[in-house]
């Protein structure tokens, strides 16, 4: 008998009743045993095949009854990928000051806001579009961009969790992993990319400091609510798979 979400509930009938909740209006997957039984399901290559197409219908209902504002993964992409790249050209900007001719603001002065605007712009605009290529790469697909979390609200990038059921639990773990590594990368890469030459004292405080701040409350917070919490959550995965 397969292993189940309730007592003396069979996970094919768990699904059902998960399923007809759903799409009667209850979005709770949590109350309704949702993840209980995704849980199991992970754990065996066989139930993933039997199961993901639906357990991916559930989620995906569940996600679109809540009355978030929902935008297409192309836009959202569009979007962010602006981000970046008015990022680097915030960086060229403060390498072409040099050769500037007028002395206000002074060059050193642009050349600090320049480089703290790409450590930050990048910090924001680099963390979806890491795990989207990352996704891609590994087999995940992706359904829709959201904004949500805690103020101010962040986008956030919503799988398609059929395919990222299929897509094997270590791959799954990186492809977490990823956003958040992009983020805590974006402030030293702008200060690596910085024109050393003109940069002041203060600019590169705050972007060392924003990407300490930023590790900081990854270990005090994302190992517990994002993230780096589903990627230890899907590295355990992968450990009891390979031990059978």
């Amino acid at each position: 008998m397969e292993a189940t979400p309730e007592p003396g509930e069979r996970l094919p009938d768990a699904l059902d009743r998960i399923e007809a909740a759903v799409t009667a209006g209850q979005a709770d997957l949590q109350a309704l045993g949702f993840w209980r039984a995704v849980a199991v399901i992970k754990r065996d290559p066989v139930l993933i095949e039997a199961h993901a197409d639906q357990v991916g219908r559930i989620d995906g209902a569940a996600f679109r009854s809540n009355l978030r504002p929902l935008f297409a993964v192309w836009l959202g992409n569009a979007v962010l990928l602006l981000g970046v790249a008015f990022g680097a050209f915030a960086l060229i900007l403060a390498h072409l000051m040099p050769s500037a001719t007028y002395t206000e603001p002074s060059p050193q002065f642009v050349v600090g806001v320049a480089c703290l605007v790409a450590g930050l712009v990048w910090s924001v605009a680099v963390h979806c579009p890491a795990h989207w290529v990352f996704g891609r790469i590994v087999g995940i697909r992706f359904t829709a961009y959201s904004f949500g979390g805690p103020f101010p609200p962040r986008p956030g990038l919503k799988t398609d969790y059929a395919t990222y059921l299929r897509t094997p639990p270590g791959r799954r773990a990186w492809f977490h992993a990823s956003g958040a590594i992009a983020t805590k990368s974006a402030p030293f890469l702008a200060l690596l990319l910085a024109p050393w030459a003109l940069i002041p004292w203060w600019s590169v405080l705050g972007l060392l400091g924003l990407g300490v701040l930023q590790i900081a409350t990854d270990v005090l917070f994302s190992v517990k609510t994002s993230d780096w919490k589903k990627f230890r959550r899907e590295m355990a995965v992968a450990r009891a798979v390979a031990a059978g």
